[in-house]
């Protein structure tokens, strides 16, 4: 399956993949579903969902996907006003956004699909930097280091005498506000003097192209761009940890590992390409988000998320 990168600020339409020598697919498709499937938000579970979506697609060539990247915020946004069947998610829903879903009678379900480590990366001429403690990312990124910590010296002395580049997501991702909340303490709470952006590519090619750059995003952009960055790892309290497939779903890469999600709203329910996408989703999630680069659930959890999802369709009938 083809890997598809984040396209900023776009509302990609999935396209129609047509089974031409498949007899067992062409029976599928002339009893396939019709209908539109409107998602928006993280660009962190887009490549999950746009995987999802495509392979939806082969036997469903006739449900048009649209996969919008507002960022999480920006779907929440969209979702509260009732634009959206499906908001994708890199943190849980927040109080303000919770209300206003109330406001507009909109009733959800959410549901995880994947787990995420959030990458903290270096250039790879940077050859002094070996790894990181939480108090250290700290110091780099919370607010009272604005215009005050400036230079690799601060942090460890005997690093370079050189200006320290940031680079990290802009402030309506999910990923800065759980980066902000896991390192500094409070959700949104970062300093503001760094080079932002909603395209995790634009964050790989900064650093990429910066010696003497720090940046931050999730793991599954680093995968794609091993060759152009290096990673650094965190020390959890007893030891060194970078972000695998292993220390994530394990625990030991923290406080840098999350659950990523879905929030579908109830109303969707009753249209049958949603109900049908959202048990395909969760039924390819694990294999899917591995391939472009997360790390699944335990088995035992999707079961969860299966039976969560089948009484939520029952109550909203």
């Amino acid at each position: 399956m083809k890997k598809l990168f984040f396209l900023a600020s776009c509302t990609l339409l999935v396209t129609s993949l047509i089974s031409c020598g498949n007899p067992a697919k062409k029976e599928a498709n002339s009893q396939s579903l019709t209908g539109q499937i409107s998602i928006d938000g993280s660009s962190t579970v887009y490549p999950i969902t746009e995987a999802v979506a495509e392979e939806f697609r082969v036997n469903q060539p006739n449900v048009n996907v649209t996969i919008g990247v507002s960022g999480t915020g920006g779907g929440f946004q969209k979702f509260s006003r009732g634009e959206t069947a499906i908001s994708d998610a890199s943190r849980p829903i927040k109080d303000k956004e919770i209300a206003a879903c109330a406001e507009n009678n909109i009733t959800y379900i959410e549901l995880e699909v994947a787990y995420d480590g959030l990458a903290v990366l270096v250039n790879p001429e940077n050859t002094w930097v070996d790894s990181f403690t939480s108090e250290e990312l700290k110091k780099i990124w919370e607010p009272a280091a604005q215009g005050k910590i400036m230079k690799w010296n601060q942090i460890r002395s005997e690093w370079p005498n050189e200006e320290i580049h940031l680079y990290g997501p802009g402030v309506a991702s999910g990923t800065f506000d759980y980066f902000t909340e896991a390192i500094n303490g409070k959700s949104g709470s970062s300093r503001g003097d760094y080079t932002a952006s909603e395209d995790d590519n634009v964050l790989v090619q900064g650093i990429a192209g910066d010696k003497y750059s720090l940046g931050f995003f999730g793991l599954a952009y680093y995968a794609e761009n091993k060759e152009k960055l290096t990673l650094v790892g965190v020390h959890n309290g007893e030891s060194v940890v970078k972000p695998t497939l292993e220390t994530v779903s394990n625990g030991t890469y923290k406080p840098l590992s999350r659950p990523l999600f879905i929030y579908i709203n109830s109303a969707a329910i009753k249209k049958p390409e949603v109900v049908s996408f959202v048990e395909f989703y969760l039924e390819n999630a694990a294999k899917l988000s591995e391939e472009v680069g997360y790390i699944a659930l335990p088995a035992e959890l999707y079961a969860k998320q299966k039976e969560k999802f089948k009484a939520f369709v029952e109550l909203n009938k």
